[in-house]
């Protein structure tokens, strides 16, 4: 049985999280922590380190600002943790390269196994129409989130820039009455409304013909099954820092 804290339990990650984690037969949450307090069946916490219980994993889906202490907790307790909460600053992916030095930390910007596949595609792509093709990204999702670009439309971004010879200068948004839109540009578009779970579209617009990969989120549950794959694969590793595509190339 693997036994598992749930950081950000009452979220709306932590909420379907709970279901499908119920719905494992080899593992179960023991605590949660989530800033409002709330009933399960569980004990639960208002700060991760207020809670004493043993566990073979973390699973945190909170807010960036809780990551700091979720870090500093696993790696004391040398405890695998999966990172799935996004918005996160560059001091926080500095501290989460220093924690992996002393417990196994799991971090994708988005958990959906799609999206790892598209990344690993735009890599396979990008090198063959880099010299004159245009890249744009578009990302969609509800009018409740607070980051923007996504972590996923960078993700995807980074994965382009993994990919070709001369990196791209990221552009948020356009806007001028004087755009040059040089191929040395790379656009991230965010868009947000209504109850949309995230759509993702990589746009390769060159000289008479577009393509264009499009990834479209139909439900939570595909980020709450990557962390529960993400939390099986950690428990099992005792150092390091991991990443879904890791995990595919494992299994």
């Amino acid at each position: 049985m693997i036994d598992i804290i749930l950081s950000g339990a009452n979220g709306r990650m932590g909420q379907v999280l709970q279901t499908m984690i119920s719905q494992q037969s080899e593992m179960q949450i023991v605590a949660g922590i989530d800033r409002d307090v709330f009933e399960a069946d569980f004990p639960t916490y208002q700060t991760i380190t207020a809670c004493q219980i043993n566990a073979d994993v973390v699973i945190d889906f909170s807010h960036y600002s809780a990551v700091p202490a979720v870090l500093d907790y696993c790696a004391d307790r040398k405890l695998p943790v999966v990172i799935a909460t996004t918005g996160l600053t560059n001091d926080i992916q500095e501290q989460m390269k220093s924690a992996a030095t002393q417990t196994a930390v799991f971090f994708s910007a988005n958990m959906s196994l799609g999206i790892n596949l598209l990344a690993k595609a735009i890599r396979e792509i990008t090198p063959v129409l880099e010299e004159e093709f245009n890249i744009e990204i578009v990302e969609k999702h509800h009018n409740q989130k607070k980051d923007a670009p996504s972590g996923t439309a960078l993700l995807l971004a980074d994965a382009v820039n993994d990919a070709v010879q001369t990196e791209k200068t990221y552009v948020y948004g356009r806007h001028g009455n004087d755009l040059e839109n040089p191929l040395s540009e790379l656009g991230i578009h965010a868009v947000r409304g209504g109850t949309i779970p995230g759509e993702h579209t990589v746009i390769y617009a060159g000289p008479d013909e577009v393509i264009e990969l499009n990834h479209l989120a139909l439900s939570r549950n595909i980020f709450a099954s990557g962390a529960v794959k993400a939390a099986k694969y950690i428990s099992k590793k005792t150092i390091g820092l991991y990443d879904m595509e890791k995990l595919i190339d494992e299994s």
